[in-house]
């Protein structure tokens, strides 16, 4: 098993720690953030591909979020993009 670490950028969350087998998220833990919604989002995403993850999550923008450019679930796509 391998574990992608990164920290995202203009979101409240601070770290984001994906751990995969053969292309395959097993455990995911968003540290910081509105606390439900990133355990949501890591539950959901246990058991996907991680190409499937960064293609539905890539583009998501979070409406009144500090700059409006981003969101928790994008910073996700795009590190995991980043650290395939």
């Amino acid at each position: 098993m391998e574990t992608i670490t990164f920290k995202p950028n203009n979101v409240c969350s601070r770290e984001m720690i994906i751990e995969h087998e053969d292309g395959v998220i097993k455990h995911a833990t968003i540290v910081g953030g509105c606390q439900g919604n990133t355990q949501g989002l890591c539950r959901l995403i246990e058991g996907m591909k991680i190409d499937d993850v960064i293609e539905k999550l890539k583009g998501i923008k979070c409406r009144g979020s500090r700059t409006g450019q981003t969101s928790c679930p994008e910073q996700l796509a795009l590190g995991l993009e980043a650290n395939r």
